[in-house]
């Protein structure tokens, strides 16, 4: 892997490792160090980032990127006297295998935001996002899409010539979907209604979802580093809301192998010792589902972890304010200074004042209820 660390003259002695999203993109130099990374060593913080060593589902190898950039530091600059890991959607998940799994030091903070800490059970949404489609433009002309359960066929992406633009036009003539609602004959818009519906997706998310359910599934069963071809995913005993998709949806078992390996890259245990954590996400997002945040919620101690809802209107993927982001961080530091766990309403208060009362800035509502995962994305 690639790594950039960057070191400020007066570093106060911690390293802040930022965890990037996910790519499919060719593994390359980092020139991304978060969101935060300004105020972060302006405030004396060392940053580093990885590239990761494998493109998209990473966590078969991240784990290692991790303690070999961390040993690159100390080589350069000496052990830091504590680690807060941070990152970003897939990030989120890196954040979290990190401090139960990685042995990166003295980590006593972290700060996931918009992440996928629901695990490898992200990839239930994917098979069925991929064999819902199937089933709903069955017969479609010029909708069909190749592969099933595998996403693409072998041997996957990058390798089976598809494209995301190919998957755009079959969705297309499926769903009408690259055309204003206005545009769209009856039968697009009403498969269009039924593939939301089930999969409980904002229309402006189909596309993105859709390839990760694609594009993103098949380089994780195909890719020798990760699953080597074993179909690790399943819906064999699931029950799905529209009964004519239900009866008609193509079903597949998991390998148990295939299943145990992705489950160890990564599913979290909750054994995060005396780390503290906040976590904020947007309410809508569309890629990374707000109920993550309650899946973490089950396995980590409530003592350990603050969730924030950043409550929107327009449903985005990490689509935060620079005072949210920011009022999350600090609390973080706080937490971490004074041993005193703040509350999602700390941190809007904080927001508060970083923006200077603007309630545009500062959307986080503290009552919001984040509904149980299961009920998304149906239970295996």
């Amino acid at each position: 892997a690639f790594f950039r660390i960057v070191v400020p003259d007066a570093w106060n002695g911690d390293l802040v490792i930022y965890n990037h999203g996910f790519s499919l993109s060719p593994v390359g130099p980092v020139s991304d160090l978060g969101p935060l990374a300004g105020l972060q060593l302006a405030e004396g913080y060392a940053v580093a980032a990885s590239s990761y060593q494998q493109f998209g589902w990473a966590l078969f190898k991240t784990k290692n990127d991790l303690q070999n950039m961390v040993n690159a530091f100390k080589a350069n600059f000496g052990a830091p006297d504590q680690v807060i890991v941070h990152g970003a959607s897939l990030g989120g998940i890196v954040t979290a295998q990190a401090i139960e799994k990685a042995n990166i030091g003295n980590v006593v903070g972290a700060y996931p935001i918009c992440g996928a800490v629901a695990g490898s059970r992200t990839w239930d949404g994917a098979i069925d996002l991929r064999l819902l489609y199937d089933a709903v433009c069955d017969g479609v002309p010029g909708a069909f899409i190749p592969g099933g359960a595998t996403g693409l066929p072998a041997p996957g992406f990058p390798f089976y010539p598809f494209s995301g633009t190919d998957m755009a036009l079959a969705a297309h003539e499926c769903f009408g979907i690259l055309a204003p609602a206005a545009f769209r004959t009856p039968e697009e818009q009403a498969r269009l209604d039924q593939y939301m519906a089930v999969t409980t997706l904002p229309e402006s998310f189909i596309l993105t979802d859709l390839g990760f359910g694609l594009f993103g599934m098949s380089d994780l069963i195909f890719n020798k580093s990760k699953l080597n071809g074993q179909q690790a995913l399943g819906n064999a005993n699931v029950t799905y809301s529209d009964p004519a998709l239900d009866a008609s949806i193509e079903r597949v078992s998991a390998h148990p192998g295939g299943a145990n390996r992705l489950n160890k890259a990564y599913q979290p245990s909750g054994n995060v010792g005396d780390v503290k954590i906040v976590s904020i996400h947007t309410s809508g997002d569309g890629l990374v589902i707000i109920e993550n945040e309650s899946e973490y919620q089950k396995v980590v101690d409530p003592s350990n972890l603050t969730v924030v809802v950043v409550d929107e209107v327009v449903p985005s993927h990490c689509g935060f304010t620079a005072p949210e982001l920011i009022a999350g961080w600090e609390a973080l530091r706080g937490w971490i200074a004074s041993d005193v766990q703040p509350s999602a309403g700390d941190v809007l208060n904080t927001c508060l004042f970083i923006s200077g009362g603007n309630l545009a800035e500062c959307r986080i509502n503290p009552s919001y209820v984040i509904g149980d995962f299961d009920d998304r994305i149906p239970v295996r």
